[in-house]
């Protein structure tokens, strides 16, 4: 079932949002010298245009880095010939105590030595970024391919007022770009000028880019978090865990399978309380200059999402949520496409957990027209998420599909509205899938082996890599080829109707 032999592709004549175009390179690496014979001056940004360095205290916060990776390392692999050298204890203290100091004074020259050898500066066209100690290089992110900018706040970083400043570039891996450690009132002033200048704003020169006015649309309230996180299937899983690790304990009479199974609980558990401080204090707001996202509780972060640069959307319920109904909102945004593990959830989670009338309220942002006529775009979203069969006008998938997916094959279907695409799959985790028309990277159909025996094929629509995987499977062929077919035009239609990358220009 899993082996897919792919018959058909059609892709779109528009060149695809997350890869950067041929003579206009979002992200680039040169040689600084070469870079700077291309780099043409442009109109500044800033009212202090030129070359900037970072925050001095830079190296200290990345020092302590340093030292904690080491000390994993060094210590984690090298715990067992510690123990057997049965040294006094004042000698082993000293020797533990002089090997930090050491390890802190290296790491703070190194990174001393990087923070001088670093520099940035932003003009109306890029994000210029020179680093390097041996080899000299110069990053330069093009701001019309701006996805997204980030302003992180650590826990170390607060206590001494910086911020680190994150700019996700269309370009897949690789392609971040980031300023760390600026002044928070630097970083806010920096991402003002970033977005004005994406957007296509032009600022008189001397002046700084006024920050845009916000409207605060959705907060999740602690509490809810809380009971969500206690509710979600890895808590469940967590706590049978423990009752199994206690009940071997009990039989073994012995502490011996805790300690064996200490590393897999605590990860687990880390888990858990990772989910809880990304999304403590989450709100979302609207913004001129996009969407905007705030939340954490010893990492604070605040996210802007110029308008457009979503290309997917994901809604799941899992079923311990049912009953409170709740909702989780995830997107695929091109600039996180490289991140992978608990980063790209953080990046990517547009709603930790909320009520379909705030669900309501963050679509009317993301997507403003579904284009469904005269039904209210919040019914064919609800028929999407809890509906089955033909109801909310979805088109389903043939009864020879409940071989292959005997439980929730009455809930998979497909509905295509005058401006997106919406998937609707799972009975135990309820999913919808939304893909505008304009976001379509591409399209394909897959057939695997026991779905050509029943006369089956699915349909995958490929948008930027992320957590939103977009498809519709076990179609009859003759509707799968259709689909694919009608879908490839509406896409090459919406992306010739779709507005400029820098949406305040006309």
């Amino acid at each position: 079932m899993t082996d897919e032999h792919r018959t058909d592709e059609h892709r779109t004549d528009e060149p695809r949002t997350h890869e950067p175009r041929t003579h206009e390179p979002a992200l680039e690496v040169l040689p600084a010298e070469v870079a700077a014979r291309l780099d043409a001056p442009t109109r500044a940004v800033l009212t202090d245009p030129g070359w900037r360095r970072l925050h001095p205290v830079t190296p200290v916060l990345r020092a302590w880095k340093v030292v904690a990776a080491v000390l994993a390392v060094v210590v984690g692999q090298n715990v067992d010939n510690i123990v057997r050298l049965d040294l006094p204890g004042w000698i082993l203290t000293l020797s533990i105590v002089g090997g930090i100091l050491l390890l802190a004074i290296v790491g703070a020259g190194y990174s001393a030595l990087a923070w001088r050898k670093t520099r940035y500066r932003i003009d109306a066209e890029a994000v210029h970024v020179e680093h390097g100690i041996l080899w000299r290089q110069q990053r330069r992110a093009q701001l019309d391919r701006l996805q997204a900018v980030d302003v992180v706040r650590p826990l170390l970083g607060r206590l001494f007022g910086l911020a680190e400043l994150r700019l996700e570039v269309a370009g897949g891996s690789g392609s971040k770009v980031s300023l760390a450690y600026l002044k928070e009132e630097e970083a806010q002033r920096v991402r003002n000028a970033l977005l004005a200048a994406s957007a296509g704003v032009v600022v008189a020169e001397g002046e700084d880019a006024p920050e845009a006015p916000q409207r605060e649309v959705v907060e999740v309230p602690p509490t809810r978090l809380l009971l969500s996180t206690l509710r979600s299937g890895l808590t469940i899983w967590m706590v049978l865990v423990l009752v199994g690790l206690g009940v071997g304990c009990w039989f073994a009479q012995s502490l011996t399978p805790l300690f064996g199974s200490f590393a897999a609980v605590l990860g687990v558990v880390s888990t858990v309380w990772q989910r809880f401080s990304r999304g403590f204090n989450f709100t979302v707001a609207d913004s001129p200059d996009g969407l905007r996202l705030s939340h954490g509780l010893l990492e604070q972060r605040s996210q802007t999402v110029p308008p457009g640069r979503v290309q997917a959307l994901r809604i799941t319920q899992p079923l311990l949520w049912r009953s409170a109904g709740w909702w989780r909102v995830e997107v695929n945004v091109a600039g996180y496409s490289g991140e992978s593990g608990s980063a790209s959830e953080q990046s990517t989670t547009l709603l930790p957990v909320g009520t379909v009338e705030e669900l309501g309220l963050v679509l009317a942002i993301v997507l403003p027209d579904l284009g469904t006529g005269e039904e209210s775009p919040l019914d064919v979203v609800r028929a999407g998420l809890t509906g089955t069969g033909t109801d909310g006008g979805f088109t389903p998938v043939p009864r020879a599909a409940r071989w292959l997916d005997p439980v929730s094959w009455r809930r998979r279907g497909y509905r295509v509205t005058e401006h997106a695409f919406l998937s609707r799959n799972g009975r135990l985790v309820r999913g919808l899938d939304v893909v505008p028309h304009a976001r379509t990277q591409s399209l394909g159909v897959a057939q695997g082996p026991l779905q050509r025996r029943l006369g089956l094929a699915s349909v995958v629509l490929h948008s930027t890599p992320g957590r939103v995987k977009p498809r519709v499977d076990h179609l009859d062929p003759a509707t799968a080829a259709r689909l694919l077919t009608e879908q490839s035009l509406r896409s090459r239609a919406a992306r010739a109707g779709s507005g400029p990358e820098r949406w305040m220009t006309t």
